[in-house]
């Protein structure tokens, strides 16, 4: 049973339709309850990185999210915001993130400034990811593309940590792991059949 956690932001109905199309459990998750039925987690956001973690972490859901990924290993995916929740902090704000994969937020505008790119970040763009990656098991190395639209990205610690690479002037991480941790930067739930088999795929984990 997969649970998309419901904590007042991102698009829920989106992933539920997606998985009930793909006949795989799903239920959104506004509880612990619902939480502690579920065997894997998705994490999504959108906006503001501080509202977003100021949200999450007023919900009644954090401590039991927060014990069943660091002490049961339960597989979680963050998607977006809900990704770069998953660093230690970020440029766009003065809250804590969750740092379950070692890194910080940057902002791509700021990274981007010597370019004349328009901001944000927006549309399909080639995503190039490790031979080794769970999450893009029966992908095309040479085409693979998910719609983006975001100005901050995650920069991880380590390389070790990085999934998945994307390049918009600069190269990025663009998906990231940490064990059983997971983040896209990207929007599976808009990224048509590439989408759909990454959602599939980190059912399948």
């Amino acid at each position: 049973m997969i649970a998309l956690i419901d904590y007042g932001i991102g698009n829920l109905q989106a992933f539920l339709n997606l998985y009930q199309r793909l006949h795989i459990p799903v239920i959104v998750a506004t509880n612990p309850e619902d939480i502690e039925q579920a065997d894997k987690l998705i994490l999504p956001g959108v906006g503001h990185f501080d509202y977003a973690m100021q949200l999450f972490n007023a919900s009644p859901m954090r401590d039991t999210i927060v014990r069943r990924v660091l002490e049961e290993d339960v597989p979680i995916l963050g998607i977006c915001v809900g990704m770069q929740m998953l660093a230690f902090s970020s440029d766009e704000g003065d809250e804590p993130g969750l740092g379950w994969i070692p890194g910080h937020v940057r902002s791509l505008k700021d990274t981007l400034a010597h370019t004349n790119l328009p901001m944000p970040h927006m549309g399909w763009n080639d995503v190039l990811a490790a031979e080794d990656a769970p999450l893009f098991r029966h992908f095309i190395s040479d085409d693979t593309r998910f719609y983006f639209l975001h100005s901050y990205y995650f920069e991880p610690q380590s390389a070790e940590y990085c999934m998945a690479k994307c390049d918009y002037g600069v190269p990025f991480s663009c998906a990231v792991r940490n064990g059983r941790v997971f983040g896209v930067q990207f929007h599976p739930e808009k990224s048509h059949h590439f989408g759909e088999q990454l959602l599939k795929n980190f059912a399948e984990l």
